[in-house]
């Protein structure tokens, strides 16, 4: 993965992405395995808790290999650009440079359940606007890989990323990365730079609605959960 270029459009935009991390055989497997058992600790039927239409399950410990190794390797690269943005935004937060000790923090602060999840949607899903916080210990970027082929497996289904700029209109990014791509985006704020130096942008995501076809997705969550 081209490091530079990726920190450069985090520091940017929020967003990046990162062509072809998985292969259509990985791909494959994970939309295959949705239904497997004793792999996941909870389904959330979305409609139910008013977040869209479809649903997710969330992974338990231990999580597959390649699942635990993405996590791992993506948080180290990940690490310094967050402590940057603290920094920059003279918020006392730092985050470990390996991804077991931020597991570490969060379980002090009783957050244990992995966060990992794949979703699904149908013709008509959509997720709403939101931000995957979980508890008082979270890292400000997460991502998502895409595991269906836009155009091919199903239309619509954009990712919608929105920011709230001071005293301005929000602002909406509508990406739509191909199968195999990962998409690393802002949890809940970036910094921006301004005419008084940085100040803070908030962000939340969602997914538009399906106009046809099936979506998955992977989502790759850095920080544990409470429940």
């Amino acid at each position: 993965m081209n490091w530079q270029q990726i920190t450069a459009d985090l520091n940017e935009n929020g967003f990046a992405i990162v062509k072809n991390v998985l292969n259509k055989s990985q791909c494959d497997e994970l939309i295959h395995n949705y239904n497997a058992d004793n792999t996941y600790r909870k389904k959330i039927v979305m409609e139910r808790y008013r977040f869209g239409l479809g649903e997710y399950k969330y992974f338990q410990y231990p999580l597959p290999s390649l699942i635990t190794n993405i996590r791992e390797m993506v948080y180290a690269q990940l690490a310094p650009i967050a402590n940057k943005w603290m920094e920059l935004l003279r918020i006392e937060t730092t985050y470990p440079p390996v991804h077991q000790e931020l597991k570490a923090m969060c379980e002090a602060k009783g957050q244990v359940k992995p966060t990992i999840l794949i979703l699904k949607y149908g013709k008509g899903g959509f997720n709403t606007l939101h931000q995957d916080l979980y508890g008082d210990i979270y890292f400000p970027m997460q991502a998502v890989l895409f595991l269906n082929q836009p155009g091919e497996d199903y239309t619509g289904g954009e990712f919608v990323l929105t920011e709230q700029i001071p005293r301005a209109q929000s602002k909406a990014n509508v990406l739509q990365p191909e199968r195999g791509d990962m998409l690393i985006f802002t949890t809940n704020f970036r910094p921006v730079k301004g005419s008084k130096g940085y100040y803070r942008v908030n962000m939340k995501h969602g997914v538009s609605p399906l106009h046809s076809g099936e979506r998955h997705t992977l989502g790759i969550i850095f920080h544990d959960a409470l429940s």
